[in-house]
């Protein structure tokens, strides 16, 4: 009689000192997006810690958690959850862990039925009327700035890159510009004194490979291809080119083509004449090229 005494004492103590957890749910059939309400509540903490999912993470993904609150005290742990399910069908509330120091409780799990309650012949009413908002010129900007603002800059890099490819390339092949890099090439001729050391043969080829490169850019003729009777012919059917500049072109080529030949052997006042001679014409063939223009527009 006393060990049953005994064993009824230990039984009572136990169950005075040990957490009891407990679970309710409000409904076991939802309607979709019905709000359910699950309360957890654990006793006998005795100052013990409770550890569990996170709030809002409790229920398994069919459950759309709406608010999860915790409350604690010393002895008492309680959880509220609301929640909604937005789907068909039955859905299982699982078994849910608790642990409290190194003890691990459960709830019984919950089997809920979700049910479309609408019909085909329910009226869907707005909760409220659309209303009309009259816009003013402000709304508009506000609404579509950035989509203006991006045509615009589109717009304006069209425009410049088809400003860069007319006049950036016309600017680059100018009659100015073909002027100066011809002008300095007939400078760095000169720099190798041919005509000083009498290297006739070599002064001619370099004047006038100088001399057809520049007229075939400048006017546009194919001087770096045709003998120099063709040029001379096309120079004058062309009447491009003054009649000075003709001359000028005229005697230095054929002078050269006779150096080259090695049948007239030119001095140095003859060459120097001719570099000069070369060079001013270089320089006249703005000239040149206004008249041109002039007699296009016309």
């Amino acid at each position: 009689m006393k060990k049953i005494f005994l064993l009824l004492m230990v039984f009572v103590c136990g169950m005075a000192f040990s957490q009891i957890l407990s679970s309710n749910l409000d409904k076991k059939t939802l309607a979709l997006g019905e709000v359910d309400h699950l309360i957890i509540k654990i006793e006998n903490l005795n100052g013990q810690t409770v550890s569990a999912a996170p709030q809002n993470e409790l229920l398994p993904f069919h459950f759309e958690e709406i608010k999860d609150s915790i409350g604690v005290n010393e002895n008492e742990y309680i959880r509220k959850i609301d929640f909604s399910v937005f789907e068909e069908g039955t859905f299982t509330v699982p078994e849910l862990e608790f642990k409290i120091g190194e003890r691990v409780l459960k709830t019984i799990p919950y089997d809920i039925e979700v049910i479309n309650t609408a019909t085909k012949d329910d009226q869907i009413n707005d909760i409220m009327s659309n209303k009309k908002v009259s816009l003013d010129p402000q709304d508009y900007w506000e609404m579509y700035k950035f989509y203006i603002l991006a045509a615009l800059a589109i717009i304006a890099l069209i425009i410049a890159i088809i400003m860069i490819l007319k006049w950036g390339r016309r600017a680059k092949s100018s009659p100015v510009v073909t002027t100066n890099i011809t002008l300095k090439e007939l400078d760095s001729l000169k720099k190798k004194k041919y005509i000083e050391e009498g290297n006739y043969r070599s002064f001619y080829v370099e004047l006038i490979d100088i001399s057809r490169k520049f007229i075939a850019k400048q006017y546009e003729i194919p001087a770096d291809v045709l003998l120099t009777d063709d040029l001379i012919a096309l120079m004058r059917k062309n009447n491009t080119i003054s009649q000075e500049n003709e001359k000028t072109v005229e005697d230095v080529f054929v002078r050269g083509d006779l150096v080259k030949f090695a049948k007239t052997f030119p001095d140095q006042k003859t060459m120097e004449q001719d570099f000069a001679g070369i060079r001013d014409f270089v320089k006249r063939s703005s000239k040149d090229i206004e008249f041109k223009n002039l007699r296009k527009d016309a």
